[in-house]
This record gives structure tokens, sequence and C-alpha cells, in this order.
């Protein structure tokens, strides 16, 4: 069905009004002129700047370690809830576990940064590197949870108990059967975490200590003072790792969608 006038006047006005303000700091981040508002030709003296600036490049370090170790963490912790949730409807606690699970969905990040902050305060435990970690895993983990929980309610348990039938063990069902199958919802899961984390100001400026500046944390401290062009430079390289993890993201999750479809299609015909 061919959209209408109105309905591309309105994607069009969507789309604008997200993407031209990402287009105009990619642009102006090749300005020569030190105004960020004024174009003073084409240059790539600020990327260079940024490269020697240590404060910006020790942050991205920081924030580069603690998102992998985190959406890591997270999709472990989120497969395992996802698989606990659909795969055990009745368990002491599991209204409790449940809200737990979902309630960083809801709740707003200042609450949740105020009460890790509380939380390591309590049990005297100096924040830094592994207490901005161990806060980003909190939250981005519900988010995992809740797509590997999608796939999983879609899941076809026909081909495990097939396995099952004829002997595989419960632990080489899963790594050879389920896992398979659900892992592009597992890849999309790690791939949300890792930006989600990637984009955390709020809870991280809660949790964070000497020595574990985050990126965003120092691009805000930057920009209080006025945004500078080096900003836009490494706000562009950020978006353009992002554009690409989302690339390679899409394409990997269309192979291993299309790989799914054919092992389906042979565990069928073995089982037949």
């Amino acid at each position: 069905m061919k959209p209408s006038r109105f309905d591309s006047t309105i994607l069009t006005i969507c789309f604008a009004f997200l993407y031209i303000p990402i287009v105009i700091l990619v642009v102006y981040s090749f300005n020569a002129s030190k105004l960020v508002t004024v174009w003073g030709g084409f240059s790539l003296e600020w990327y260079r700047v940024m490269w020697s600036n240590q404060g910006l490049m020790d942050a991205a370090w920081v924030t580069a370690r603690v998102g992998l170790l985190s959406a890591t963490l997270g999709t472990i912790l989120g497969t395992l809830a996802a698989l606990t949730l659909v795969r055990y409807q009745k368990f002491p606690g599991r209204t409790a576990f449940t809200g737990m699970i979902y309630a960083p969905l809801v709740m707003p990040e200042v609450i949740t940064g105020l009460s890790l902050l509380l939380l390591f305060v309590a049990v005297n435990v100096d924040r830094g590197f592994w207490t901005v970690t161990i806060a980003h895993t909190t939250f981005t983990m519900c988010y995992v949870a809740i797509i590997v929980q999608s796939r999983l309610l879609t899941f076809d348990r026909s081909l495990e108990e097939a396995a099952l039938d004829l002997g595989s063990p419960p632990v080489k069902t899963f790594f050879t059967i389920t896992l398979p199958l659900i892992l592009p919802a597992i890849v999309s899961g790690w791939m949300l975490a890792f930006t989600l984390s990637l984009d955390d100001l709020v809870i991280a400026s809660f949790t964070t200590g000497p020595g574990a500046t985050t990126l965003p944390i120092k691009i805000y401290s930057q920009v209080r003072l006025g945004v500078t062009p080096e900003i836009n430079a490494i706000c562009t390289i950020l978006i353009g790792f992002v554009t690409l993890g989302v690339i390679a993201a899409s394409i990997g999750t269309k192979r291993a969608e299309v790989r799914r479809i054919r092992d389906e299609h042979a565990a069928v015909r073995a089982i037949g």
C-alpha cells in the first residue's frame, strides 16, 4: 500500500527532526573555525586536537571498557533471567523476581543512580570503574531480558524435545539447539546494552569516582563551559561507530535468521 502524501510529510518531518541536528554536528566537526556556529572552511584540525586531548582519550577508553564488560555481563544475566521467566512459570517469589527485572525499565535513572550510590556507600565500596560497571550491568540486563524473552516465547520447543528424546543431555541440547536459535536476540540485546552503557550520563555520574570518568560525563562537563569543535569531532566518531555497529548487527541478525530457518528445516527433515 502506497503511503499518502500526509503520511509521507509527517514521516519526513519526523526524520528531519531526528537527524538534521546530527548532520549539522557532523558537518561542523570539519569546520576550520574555532567558532562552532561559523563555517570557516573544511579542516581535520579538530580531529588532531581531539586525539591529543589526553582527558578525552582516557574517558573514551574508560567508556569502552565499561560498555564492553557491562554489556557482556548484562547479556549473560538477562538471558538467564529470560530463560527463568519463560521456562519456569511457577516458583516461589516469581512475582517479586519479575518486578525486579522490569523495574529499571520504568524507574527514573536518578532514582536508580541514587539507590546504587547509597548501596555502595553502605557497603563501604570505593566508587570507580567497577561500581560504574556494576551499575550499568544492573540497568542494561533488563533490556536484554525483554528481548530474549520475546524470542523464547515464539521458540519451537519441539526441537529441544526431539533432541532430548534422542538422548542428548540438557546442557548439550541448550548449546547445540536452543542457543543458536536465540542467538540473534542475544546479539541484539548485547548491542542495545552496549549502546545504553555508552550513552549513560545520569547513573554513571552517581556511581563514578576518581579515575573512572566516562566520556558522556567528560563531554557534559566541557559543554557546560561552551561547545568546542573537538567535542563535535569525538561525537562524530561515536556516531560513526554506533552506525557501523548497527549495520553489522543488522547483517548478522539477517544471516543468523536465514541460518536458523535452514537449521529448523534440516531438523524437521531429520525427525521426519
